[in-house]
């Protein structure tokens, strides 16, 4: 039965693109069923980061030492290019502040772990996405404050001590919490071990996806109207922003000599945002721009996308 149920959450998680873009024509249409979670985004994503902070273990860190090159420069590849790219078409597509704020916020998040599941379905690499994915969030913790606070400080002071306690509240915390808790389960029996860590490991996927589509289609349904004036710039922008990762990232590491796989696993990770995260800081560091949250909406809606576009075309190629 536990079978049955695991293959059923597989599924449902590798349909993600298919919720997301349904819950957004859901908010769009009916705003008012998507705005009571508003409030509740910085907890949501405390969620999430405990979920995959469940699916941690200490060896894990000790696999990152086994091939320390391509992880150290999937992470720098990371946040360098979608900071850069961000700041780069913020300015090339005159957006205004609010808006420029929330894509480069965006950028210097760290990859979602959606990317994981794409890798997936793209043939990659799934165990380098899987560890790309936590240095890139633990790094996060410092970085994503230090470049908002650069780039995004041309356009307004930032307070880059506030985002750093927030990263530490909503990420650091949550995932060393969700570690100490797999950690404490290698002292249970064995079987009971393997069926808690069957159902975190079936229930934790299914649960991120639906706290990630309550915050960006109740982000969608607060700015409607905004988004009715501004869509096609905003899109535009957010659209380029992310095909400019997934591009240049594949081009780094072609460059680099590496494999398929790995080009395919950096693209994906570099180009696949926790855009859940830059929504929540932008609610949060950024209360007074009203709009400073919604490309983070629409990155999550177009990384999805893109990604599922990326994984049908290199899933049927070696």
């Amino acid at each position: 039965m536990l079978n049955v149920w695991q293959k059923t959450c597989v599924k449902i998680a590798g349909w993600f693109p298919l919720w997301i873009v349904t819950g957004c024509l859901w908010a769009w249409w009916q705003p008012e069923a998507w705005l009571w979670f508003q409030p509740y985004i910085a907890v949501g994503l405390g969620v999430i980061m405990l979920g995959m902070g469940l699916t941690l273990k200490l060896s894990d860190f000790s696999e990152v030492l086994r091939m320390p090159k391509i992880i150290a420069i999937g992470v720098l590849v990371q946040f360098i290019i979608m900071p850069l790219s961000a700041y780069f078409w913020a300015k090339v597509l005159d957006l205004e502040a609010s808006l420029a704020i929330g894509l480069i916020l965006v950028g210097a998040c760290p990859g979602g772990t959606a990317s994981n599941v794409i890798c997936y379905l793209a043939r990659a690499n799934v165990a380098l996405s899987v560890l790309l994915t936590m240095c890139s969030t633990f790094a996060a913790i410092v970085l994503t404050p230090l470049l908002t606070q650069w780039l995004a400080g041309t356009y307004l002071p930032v307070d880059g001590w506030g985002l750093f306690r927030s990263m530490v509240q909503v990420v650091l915390i949550p995932l060393i919490a969700g570690l100490l808790i797999n950690t404490a389960l290698d002292r249970m029996q064995q079987h009971k071990r393997h069926a808690v860590r069957a159902v975190v490991n079936t229930v934790g996927p299914i649960v991120s996806i639906a706290v990630i589509v309550l915050v960006v289609d109740s982000i969608v349904a607060g700015n409607k109207t905004a988004l009715e004036s501004m869509g096609p710039t905003l899109f535009c922008s957010v659209f380029l922003f992310h095909a400019t990762g997934f591009v240049l990232a594949y081009v780094v590491m072609k460059r680099l000599g590496y494999g398929n796989a790995e080009c395919r696993t950096v693209s994906i990770q570099v180009g696949m945002k926790n855009s859940g995260l830059g929504a929540s800081l932008a609610k949060t560091h950024f209360a007074d721009m009203a709009m400073a949250p919604v490309p983070a909406a629409i990155s999550a809606v177009l990384h999805c996308l893109i990604g599922s576009a990326l994984a049908g075309f290199w899933g049927g190629r070696r």
